[in-house]
């Protein structure tokens, strides 16, 4: 069975955060025939969209898979209910949020889901800590490294080594 490199930001803002990512890394790790291969430093960020609310939590996990973007996507969103996010606003709190950013070199838009993320290249929130764990990740569109889209993001918000980390 083909596994697929997938890269899976991770976000909270929202009551215990660093809680709220630890349960949503151990359910990535516990996908049936996948593997969390691993988790980036934990950062806290501030947000974007809707200014008025708590810093984020933002951190990058590497995930080897056999589901594809859709499976994946409704997984995601299963484990997103399950770890407690609520129905809220658009870029508003959550307590929990995970995007699919990068699915092993594919390019993919069908059903909702867009892959690459169509925001990556102006997320310094995941782009540094994607670029602390895949530095050298071509991006299958505009063919830049990590590394090299975190160095040309200019958007400006502050992204901060956080205590906390991820532990599965």
């Amino acid at each position: 069975m083909k596994k697929y490199r997938v890269f899976i930001g991770l976000g909270s803002n929202v009551g215990d955060r660093n809680a709220f990512m630890n349960r949503a890394a151990r359910e990535l790790a516990s996908l049936p025939g996948s593997r969390l291969i691993w988790c980036s430093s934990v950062y806290e960020t501030e947000p974007e969209g809707v200014k008025d609310q708590g810093l984020f939590l933002n951190a990058v996990a590497e995930v080897e898979t056999p589901l594809l973007p859709p499976d994946l996507l409704s997984v995601l969103k299963e484990i997103e209910s399950r770890t407690g996010r609520g129905q809220r606003e658009r870029w508003g709190p959550r307590e929990i949020d995970l995007d699919i950013l990068l699915y092993d070199g594919l390019v993919y838009d069908e059903g909702g889901i867009t892959v690459p993320h169509p925001e990556l290249e102006k997320r310094r929130f995941v782009l540094v800590p994607l670029s602390e764990i895949a530095p050298d990740l071509v991006h299958p569109v505009s063919g830049l490294t990590v590394a090299e889209m975190a160095g040309a993001c200019t958007v400006c918000g502050r992204v901060v080594k956080s205590p906390y980390h991820i532990v599965t």
